[in-house]
């Protein structure tokens, strides 16, 4: 069972209504019809993309609730109640908890404030029971839930019969019954008024604390170093770079560029980044480390790091995250590896539309990883379980066309519990239940799934010729940072480039020398190896890729990173 082909479809980029913006902005004609594809069609719109100012985010008192938050704070502070910050173990969690309880401790004793992150084996996602029965263990009268809490309806009900009232901060799509909360915090509350809707958790805790600034006239540099954790939880938690996220995104990774808070900076000498940072670096190179803490130990140390002073101290726990990071990519690799010997070992799974895989041994914090490297590879709906206690715990993880919260609606009375969205689920079951789950499951997928929808799309931007790549077309490319979803790095095709040299670089990647026109380019594959034997049998080629720069021994030029490639003309 191979890798599966991907299908290439190119944009229908609307040139016509570019020539407006050519002429306002001066810059290349593909740029712009970029920019008017992704809705920029003026100057102005394109002088809000292109400089985001801080002084465009919304006033957080238009957020619903926001007036009774506000107010219940004060209230706590002014009676001397105890405070508990309460956030999920997962990057926005912990980022969202740490701006929240460094932000109050500058306005209220440390010994009647505290957090508390659940663990992801004993209490799992959420708001949970222990949470609860641990705040009014420790008489805490305010329960603040980060990135959680909308759907928490019996346990915020409960925290209200012990006398604990509750301000929940949350961005997950509500359900139809509200907790009973003394505020909600949601812009995605049907009568919220909030213009932006897409907030990360840890954006919507800005805003309290935007808002108890101001309420408190509290001035601005109190609280605007934290945009470097939202920037780094927009990162992490694939939200779309559009409006504020952008706002926040953009001054985020320049505070982090410019003046990183101690734990960031730790995390990034530990890292090993020598260059700027991009979104990209906070989403692959930080976010893992912080999702380390949570996925092998205790997410309570990621906290500890973000609101640590001492250098050395920090230093210290950005390397036991570090361990944690490491501990987790050997864990991946074993598993994913496992994982692959029991799909190539079964012919029966070739035919299938889904896969669903279990081993009572693996590890709990990185099947859901697992689960999206079966997918990047086979590209259908993919479930990988293991024992958790006397259940099964499993991570889902679907295509485009398939609601993975949906089909397992329709498997929920072999189920004891599942939670999740339309592209990543997570469920638990008994093990007995396994086989007639895999059995519903697949047959879900093969009536909902053409063998069409079983292609991987790449979304390609538009041709390019080897003459247009330029360092001042490059420069002009890069001023569209930060990109994520709704504002994606824009890709590119280069067609019938003639083959000038391909090696394989350290065993996984490869790398490309082309030529066009008297023009060249040289690119690098990441994970291609594989395919070097057809790359080297190719004089000409169409190669699908992305433009970054290459820094190797004091020199810069401008690289193809290799999405994929093909016989020249064939596509």
């Amino acid at each position: 069972m191979g890798q599966r082909a991907k299908r290439w479809k190119f944009l229908n980029l609307p040139f016509a209504e570019t020539a407006a913006l050519k002429e306002s902005l001066k810059i290349h004609p593909l740029i712009c019809a970029i920019l008017a594809h992704r809705g920029i069609e003026s100057f102005d719109s394109a002088k809000h993309f292109f400089r985001p100012d801080l002084n465009d985010m919304h006033d957080p008192g238009l957020m619903k609730d926001m007036d009774k938050a506000v107010t219940r704070i004060i209230n706590a502070i002014e009676r001397n109640e105890k405070i508990l910050i309460y956030g999920d173990y997962d990057v926005d969690g912990t980022t969202s908890v740490a701006i929240m309880y460094d932000f109050l401790s500058k306005i209220y004793t440390l010994d009647r404030l505290s957090f508390y992150i659940p663990n992801r084996y004993r209490e799992g996602y959420g708001l949970s029971k222990q949470g609860i029965i641990y705040a009014e263990e420790n008489q805490f009268n305010l329960l603040i839930t980060l990135d959680c809490g909308i759907k928490s309806t019996e346990l915020i009900k409960q925290a209200k019969e012990k006398n604990i009232d509750t301000i929940v901060c949350d961005h997950h799509l509500p359900g139809q019954e509200l907790p009973e909360a003394v505020a909600i915090l949601n812009a995605k509350q049907t009568d919220c008024p909030y213009p932006y809707k897409e907030l990360c958790g840890c954006g919507v805790g800005f805003k309290l604390i935007h808002a108890l600034a101001l309420k408190l006239n509290i001035d601005e540099s109190a609280f605007m170093p934290y945009l470097e954790l939202v920037a780094t939880a927009i990162a992490a938690d694939i939200v779309p770079i559009t409006g504020e996220n952008r706002v926040l995104a953009f001054h985020g990774i320049k505070q982090v560029n410019s003046s990183p808070s101690v734990g960031i900076k730790a995390l990034i000498e530990l890292s090993g980044i020598k260059k700027q940072i991009t979104i990209g670096s906070l989403s692959f190179m930080i976010g893992p480390r912080i999702n380390a803490a949570g996925r092998m130990d205790d997410a309570k140390k990621a906290v500890s790091l973000f609101i640590e002073k001492d250098p050395e101290r920090a230093r210290e726990l950005a390397l036991i995250l570090q361990t944690d990071n490491t501990s987790r990519r050997e864990a991946d690799t074993i598993i994913t590896e496992e994982a692959l010997e029991i799909m190539l070992a079964d012919e029966n799974l070739e035919q299938r539309k889904s896969t669903v895989l279990c081993k009572e041994e693996w590890h709990k914090g990185v099947i859901g990883i697992v689960a999206s490297r079966l997918l990047d590879k086979f590209y259908r709906p993919t479930i990988v379980l293991t024992k958790s206690g006397d259940m099964l715990a499993g991570s889902a993880r679907s295509i485009a066309g398939f609601n993975i919260h949906d089909a397992l609606e329709q498997c929920s009375d072999l189920l004891i519990g599942f939670g999740g969205h339309y592209f990543a689920a997570g469920m638990t079951m008994l093990p007995e239940n396994l086989k007639a789950f895999q059995d519903r499951f697949e047959h879900i997928a093969a009536s909902t799934l053409s063998e069409d929808q079983l292609v991987a799309e790449i979304l390609v931007d538009s041709v390019i010729e080897l003459k247009d790549i330029t360092p001042s077309f490059y420069n002009i490319l890069r001023q569209m940072e930060p990109f994520g979803p709704e504002n994606p790095h824009p890709i590119f095709c280069l067609r019938n480039a003639k083959n000038t040299g391909t090696r394989i670089v350290k065993e996984e990647h490869v790398r490309f020398e082309v030529e066009q026109s008297g023009h060249s380019i040289s690119g690098i594959g990441f994970n291609l190896a594989d395919t070097f034997n057809k790359i080297e049998s190719l004089e000409y080629l169409d190669v699908i890729f992305t433009l970054e720069e290459n820094n190797f021994r004091d020199s810069t030029t401008l690289q193809m990173k290799v999405i994929d490639f093909d016989t020249a003309g064939k596509r």
